[in-house]
């Protein structure tokens, strides 16, 4: 546990400055969104897809007031509710898609780059026919295969979604962890891994596998902030998640255009607002981050070194 919370800490007590503010005001964006998306069933109002309560219908359009401190949409949902929801579906598609994108490009990084050869070669031109495409428009052709071909459910949105994402990242996971398990593989502790009568897989796995994965971390919170867009993208062109199978901020942009000529401005405010917060904290983790876990980016604090008179000579 000692070790746990010293990892957790390292990233606050080895540096300082512009890197330190910013890491710890992403985190703290971050934190907020995350605690709506935990805590969206007893912080909404009302759920992402109720138009009534106690039996009254809501009104459609409603400016923002007592009952709907966010307003209404034409659809009479509360948009107040819909972007509290809609931090649980972003933080969802996120987790979901980075969980995917290390499962699979990072132990394929290993392989590929311990083995070399053949199968290095196979691998290397497969993921860089991946990241040639626009990855914009790789996760609309795979979100649009996807579409209906899972099995029905509210979760069957958000994991599609998931998977689209998760092509267009997986090739710079592998890419990481393949340059630097080249060079890696060459160390001295692992020629002595293997004078000792190590296998591959014990190499692999003990010696190299925890130096080749410590830039995962700021991949994948960047990685994270661009997965948020790349959601509201795909929502926005109606080939993310429904608005009947939960709340996302992309989908309700698409439908606040039509209201936006009218002079009806919430419904679009608040969505795009979230959009650029949680990617904005998302960012700052990223950065702050990198500064942290990069020795050449990296400044660590200094403690004050105060000089004692020295007493005089008797």
């Amino acid at each position: 546990m000692r070790k746990v919370l010293k990892a957790l800490a390292r990233p606050f007590t080895e540096t300082a400055g512009l890197a330190r503010w910013m890491l710890v005001i992403g985190l703290v964006i971050t934190a907020i969104f995350l605690i709506c998306a935990l805590f969206a069933p007893w912080l909404a109002p009302y759920g992402f897809d109720q138009t009534s309560a106690h039996g009254t219908e809501f009104v459609k359009r409603q400016a923002p007031s007592g009952d709907h401190l966010f307003g209404t949409d034409r659809l009479l949902f509360d948009v107040l509710s819909r972007t509290i929801w809609g931090a649980r579906t972003a933080i969802e598609v996120v987790v979901l898609s980075i969980v995917i994108c290390v499962a699979v490009g990072v132990p394929v990084g290993l392989v590929s780059g311990y083995y070399g050869g053949w199968i290095d070669r196979i691998l290397v031109l497969v993921m860089d026919a991946l990241f040639a495409f626009p990855s914009f428009l790789l996760a609309i052709v795979f979100a649009f295969l996807l579409t209906n071909k899972l099995p029905p459910g509210g979760f069957s949105g958000v994991l599609a979604v998931s998977l689209s994402l998760s092509v267009i990242y997986i090739p710079q996971y592998f890419r990481v962890v393949r340059n630097t398990t080249v060079s890696a593989k060459e160390a001295t502790y692992v020629e002595a891994a293997r004078a000792i009568g190590a296998s591959d897989g014990v190499i692999m796995r003990r010696y190299l596998f925890g130096n080749v994965v410590q830039s995962v971390p700021v991949i994948g919170t960047l990685n994270a902030a661009d997965a948020i867009l790349t959601l509201a993208g795909l929502g926005f062109l109606g080939l993310g998640i429904q608005s009947t199978d939960a709340a996302e901020w992309g989908h309700d942009l698409n439908r606040a255009l039509a209201d936006a000529g009218s002079g009806v401005w919430w419904t679009g405010l608040y969505p795009g607002l979230a959009i650029v917060l949680l990617v904005t904290g998302l960012t700052l983790v990223g950065e702050g981050l990198n500064e942290t876990l990069n020795p050449t980016l990296r400044r660590r604090r200094l403690l004050p070194v105060v000089m004692t008179p020295r007493e005089e000579e008797r």
